[in-house]
């Protein structure tokens, strides 16, 4: 007699073969763990709009790696870094320019022993610092259409436009910077108004001259409440407009971006001046080690190498930066900036053009900055 086995007992073993079937299947087609990555960037808020703009580009194209964008001032980047204030966690860090990577890189390994980066930072794109005037005031400040430091300072000290040949109706002179202890293109302007009081190179003992520290006492007191970044400045700016900010020192390609901005916001727009001698400053990208894992280091890296391609050089000139890869051409660039006959724009500047300060001079910077009253 044959024995027959429960309906119940069949149907168990029926879902369990076909669990063991989906698990199976499931293992199969499931990508595989650590493909999908995500990667923080931490950027100096004058790359904020053209990174926002191929971050979209760079997922479409790369659809494992999901990109978040963090926006701090140059030095503030560095320092939060440095000092894990952070509440999420950096892989790629791209300041201003590449000596405040240096300066992060050397405090790492004082601070911390081993090495701060998973390779050499790579420049991204470059600009120029510059100054910008409201232009019938950059008129009576600068006759000769030429930035004087000397002539910056004078008015600082005299305070109003009456005292220096303009018309009393304008009011207060009211020059503008970012905060130093938080953006690099004031801890620029510093040095270079430093060195023309100077009249020569930078030392940190030469910064601890007499001059010079009146001088960043002038700037500190008549310079109330800097901002913390040069985009965020530039668009403080344009919303105050004269009698409220009149002179300022900025990045190039913040200028030329937002000029347009300027010019549908005021009856007049800025016109821009180049500084002789300028600093030339690097976006420079680095992929940071601490909490970063090989795999996460790699989508970094395809990161990086992505912003080096012409066609994302081609869309940093849109924001008004010079490329780092000598094929790109500014002017053939379709919508740049550099086609809009911008008052002051040189293609190619006649001022000398000189790579920023070592981390020592900002340094220093930085605490005649924090003594002044």
């Amino acid at each position: 007699m044959s024995s027959q086995k429960p309906k119940s007992s069949v149907q168990n073993r029926l879902y369990i073969s076909l669990a063991i079937i989906a698990a199976a299947l499931g293992l199969t087609f499931a990508p595989l763990p650590g493909v999908q990555q995500t990667i923080v960037v931490v950027s100096g808020s004058e790359l904020e709009e053209p990174l926002q703009a191929l971050k979209i580009k760079f997922e479409r194209e790369n659809p494992n790696i999901r990109m978040e964008l963090k926006i701090q001032g140059s030095q503030e980047l560095a320092d939060k870094y440095l000092d894990d204030r952070n509440d999420f966690k950096p892989t790629v860090l791209i300041p201003a320019n590449r000596e405040i990577l240096q300066e992060l890189d050397t405090r790492w390994r004082t601070q911390n022993g081993g090495e701060t980066f998973y390779e050499s930072p790579q420049p991204i794109a470059k600009t120029l610092l510059v100054g910008i005037a409201w232009a019938e005031r950059g008129k009576v400040l600068f006759p000769d259409g030429r930035f004087h430091w000397d002539k910056l300072e004078t008015a600082m000290q005299k305070g109003n436009w009456k005292a220096i040949g303009g018309s009393a109706d304008w009011g207060s002179f009211d020059f503008v910077t970012t905060d130093p202890l938080r953006s690099n293109s004031g801890q620029l302007t510093l040095s270079l108004w430093a060195q023309a009081k100077l009249g020569g190179n930078l030392t940190p003992a030469g910064l601890n001259n007499p001059a010079v520290q009146k001088l960043i006492q002038l700037a500190k007191t008549a310079i109330y409440q800097p901002p913390r970044s040069t985009d965020l400045l530039l668009q403080e700016f344009i919303t105050r407009g004269p009698n409220d900010a009149d002179v300022a020192t900025v990045y190039e390609s913040t200028a030329l971006h937002r000029w347009q901005q300027s010019r549908a916001a005021q009856s007049q727009p800025y016109q821009i001046y180049y500084l002789n001698p300028t600093f030339e400053t690097v976006s420079t990208a680095a992929i940071v080690r601490r909490d970063v894992s090989d795999g996460t280091a790699k989508a970094g890296k395809k990161f990086v190498a992505f912003l080096l391609q012409p066609e994302q050089q081609a869309v940093f000139v849109q924001y008004g930066f010079r490329p780092v890869v000598s094929s790109v051409d500014l002017k053939s660039v379709p919508n740049t900036p550099w086609n809009q006959n911008i008052p002051g724009v040189e293609i190619t500047p006649t001022t000398q053009v000189i790579p920023p300060p070592n981390p020592q001079v900002l340094g220093e910077i930085n605490r005649l900055w924090e003594r002044a009253n």
